[in-house]
């Protein structure tokens, strides 16, 4: 039986649970731990670990047909105004390690993202972490009241919808 699609709303506080996963499929990023990512001691320097998920999120949005320079040409920035990780063990120099990403939600102007770093075979956890990023006019450098159509069609992809 098909869903019909609703509108999303037009302003940051509304809220819809048009646009909530908790099944989805992850997009993955790979990466390796290189020598610049690390501190003296060969452990990845924590903020290393929000450029991943910065550059793994970007990845799963073109990976829909939205690239993050097109989105800025049509006036907006998404900016975190959120974010929370918890570190569950180090990466060290040479490691190998996928970074999953998820759109976990979105409510208005406001999109909720899931991230999980671990080892290529699974079984290694190091880093969960959640991201909200809201959408801002750049121009006027205020939060915007609705994302523009392209956008939210694109993330409607992700969630197949």
């Amino acid at each position: 039986m098909a869903t019909e699609s609703k509108e999303l709303p037009t302003t940051a506080i509304a809220r819809t649970p048009d646009l909530h996963a908790t099944s989805e499929p992850w997009f993955e990023y790979p990466i390796t731990v290189y020598p610049h990512h690390t501190d003296y001691a060969g452990i990845v320097w924590h903020g290393n670990y929000i450029n991943w998920l910065e550059e793994a999120r970007v990845m799963c949005l073109k990976s829909i047909g939205m690239d993050y320079a097109e989105f800025v040409k049509l006036g907006c920035d998404l900016p975190v105004v959120e974010f929370n990780a918890k570190y569950h063990r180090p990466l060290r120099m040479g490691m190998a390690a996928i970074v999953k990403v998820r759109m976990r939600e979105m409510k208005g102007v406001r999109i909720e993202w899931e991230n999980r770093i671990e080892s290529p075979d699974g079984k290694e956890l190091y880093l969960t972490a959640q991201v909200v990023l809201v959408s801002i006019d750049r121009e006027k450098g205020k939060i915007m009241r609705k994302l523009p159509p392209t956008f939210v069609a694109a993330l409607r992809k992700i969630r197949g919808i």
